[in-house]
């Protein structure tokens, strides 16, 4: 038995095939995530009902496991006030993990590039709750 709080074998084998650089998506139950992922992600589905997993629970297995080297975040526009998920994710995240802040679409096209090895579609119900790592090192 594996001693990670991650034990989710799919997940396991996409983090075990990616390499440094490369990008795991974690989703909203909001995310457009048939035309908005890289084409050689792999597509693990824990969205089994609203609000069941969070995106954060998902991080929190995701960094026991794997080095994060950044992450990227969904920015609301100017008018709306910064998501509360934000510091989460920033607890969460190792410390000094540098965060950028990216439009809407911006985050679509990151999301959408070749090294996107991993998404994880979440039933977080909270909107603008998408964040994506780049995967570092291991120590």
């Amino acid at each position: 038995m594996l001693r990670y709080t991650l034990i989710h074998p799919e997940i396991l084998a996409a983090l075990a095939s990616a390499g440094h650089g490369s990008r795991v998506l974690i989703a909203d139950g909001h995310y457009p995530f048939a035309t908005a992922a890289g084409p050689n992600a792999t597509h693990v589905f824990l969205n089994l009902s609203p609000g069941k997993l969070s995106v954060t629970d998902v991080l929190t297995a995701l960094v026991d496991a794997a080095p994060i080297e950044a992450a990227a975040v969904m920015q609301p526009p100017p008018d709306q006030p910064t998501p509360a998920i934000f510091a989460e994710f920033e607890d969460l995240l190792p410390a000094g993990t540098p965060v950028e802040r990216l439009d809407r679409f911006d985050f679509y096209d990151a999301a959408k590039t070749d090294d996107v090895a991993l998404v994880v579609a979440t039933g977080e119900q909270r909107t603008y709750a998408n964040l994506l790592l780049t995967l570092g090192v291991a120590a």
